[in-house]
């Protein structure tokens, strides 16, 4: 695998068109590795090969005319199988058996900065019906696997794209994150993954265009690397007068920001944010990687929150207004001839279907109770970040969930003699998608089962070059190369 070579695909790109190594061999053994591998994970829903051979022969040809340009020149990438990524691919959105015949339209914002810098598509990777939970888990495809224990959930909603970087079938795959969708896989799959600020990364939806908002919900990327997600947040973060929330920030240098000092930084390390039930394993190994960031001249404390409301209340406000979202596109979807609730619910998971049909008996007055809560959690976070510099938290409460059969895989409905919202409530992550900080999950070990664990960065709003200093001094701190090794060795059977 090139995986056993390389950590990052700037660092490949590099190479390739420094003549090291050929677009050629570097797609030939991507495509061997994928065909390998994935049987065993589900990670890919489709998978591009032919084309993706004759855009590594045009790449060499580029090469040889000296016209090889992009931070990601002939390296391999893919989509998530949710918004349209390629035009003329097929789009399930997760799986959806009655949208199995749906062709993308055009580029998604990922997509067209990779190929922009000289990336090539080689497939869609699984998701979960409409993204909406943090497994990865449908219908048509059924689940997929985190590399480092086949047989448990990869996470979601881009857990097919988390789980192929995992396993070494490519460097850097794209996430699009409305809770915790790529910071929850990378967690589980031992990932880097980044989740940018409100405002960065544009997203010009129609017919609405601030259906994104609710809550904030942008592409984004999953990596071995924290250089290779800088590169990537480069390519796509600009400003779009399209995008209502979409900044003019004029130049940013989010590479730049890999060099960064955190000296004198004060980071505030919460296990739970004062209410979630979190393993305590986890909270173990979080904690003593919370206090590397000292290593680095940063003081670490802990930090308190006083939220009023339990998480399940937070989780099913989540749910609430992410589902806004879900029922615009089924209403899009019905007025071109495609009900699914009436025709093809059997398709859906079951909680999709009861919470799309729970926003049909909502009202205006609950909409703003909703955003009242969204407030506090608001609050609450800026708070914070009026003494301290950044927050670190668990990415998950738990471990990998075992996946079940029937394409409905969910998180655990109870923790520690807790009951727990299985969609997204063991997950520490959607806050951000409330308010719009940029947070990463970053790899801090494996617990005694061999389950890798994820800390979360959590920035000041619009502070991802803080995001990025952090998580890039941690990664020289604690690196965590050493956990591809377990899974370029696992089980193919």
């Amino acid at each position: 695998m090139i995986a056993d070579e390389y950590l990052s695909g700037v660092d490949l790109a590099s190479d390739i068109k420094a003549k090291k190594v050929s677009p050629v061999e570097v797609m030939e053994e991507c495509v061997a590795s994928i065909e390998a591998r994935n049987p065993s994970l589900n990670a890919f829903t489709y998978t591009a090969f032919d084309e993706a051979r004759e855009k590594a022969a045009e790449a060499e040809k580029a090469l040889m005319h000296g016209d090889a340009h992009g931070a990601f020149f002939g390296v391999p990438t893919a989509a998530k199988d949710f918004l349209p990524g390629v035009p003329g691919w097929p789009g399930t959105t997760g799986g959806v058996k009655a949208l199995a015949h749906m062709k993308d339209d055009g580029y998604g914002c990922y997509t067209k900065a990779m190929v922009d810098e000289g990336a090539i598509l080689v497939g869609k990777t699984n998701a979960p019906s409409f993204a909406f939970r943090g497994t990865c888990d449908n219908k048509l495809f059924g689940a997929t696997s985190t590399p480092f224990k086949v047989g448990f959930n990869s996470g979601g909603s881009s857990g097919g794209s988390a789980a192929a970087v995992g396993d070494g079938m490519l460097l850097v795959a794209e996430g699009t994150d409305g809770g915790g969708s790529i910071r929850i896989p990378a967690a589980w799959c031992g990932c880097y993954g980044y989740k940018a600020s409100v405002g960065t990364i544009p997203a010009p939806v129609r017919p609405n265009a601030f259906s994104l908002t609710h809550p904030y919900t942008w592409d984004g990327s999953i990596s071995r690397t924290v250089k290779d997600a800088a590169h990537a947040l480069q390519a796509m973060a600009c400003f779009d007068p399209f995008d209502p929330v979409s900044i003019d920030w004029g130049e940013r240098n989010f590479i730049a920001a890999l060099e960064k000092p955190l000296s004198g930084w004060r980071v505030g390390f919460t296990p739970d944010f004062g209410i979630f039930p979190v393993d305590p394993e986890i909270k173990a190994l979080v904690a003593a990687a919370a206090q590397r960031f000292e290593e680095a001249g940063a003081q670490v404390e802990p930090v308190e929150f006083g939220l009023a409301r339990s998480h399940f209340e937070l989780a099913e406000a989540w749910c609430r207004l992410i589902s806004i979202s879900g029922m615009e596109s089924v209403e899009a979807l019905k007025n071109s001839g495609i009900d699914l609730l009436k025709d093809h619910a059997d398709d859906l998971p079951s909680e999709f279907v009861y919470w799309i049909n729970d926003t049909y008996r909502r009202n205006y007055v609950d909409y703003n109770a909703d955003d009242v809560v969204r407030t506090e959690i608001y609050d609450a976070l800026q708070t914070a970040f009026q003494t301290y510099d950044l927050i670190i938290s668990p990415v998950t409460a738990c471990h990998p969930v075992p996946n079940v059969p029937g394409g409905c895989t969910a998180g655990p409905a109870e923790l520690a003699g807790e009951r727990v919202e299985p969609i997204i409530g063991w997950c520490l992550t959607y806050f951000c998608n409330f308010t719009g900080h940029p947070a990463a999950s970053i790899p801090v070990g494996l617990s005694k089962d061999g389950f890798p664990v994820g800390m979360q960065i959590i920035g000041r709003r619009w502070a991802d070059e803080d995001v990025l200093a952090a998580s890039a001094a941690f990664e020289r701190l604690q690196p965590w190369a050493d956990l591809y090794r377990i899974t370029a060795e696992r089980d193919l059977g």
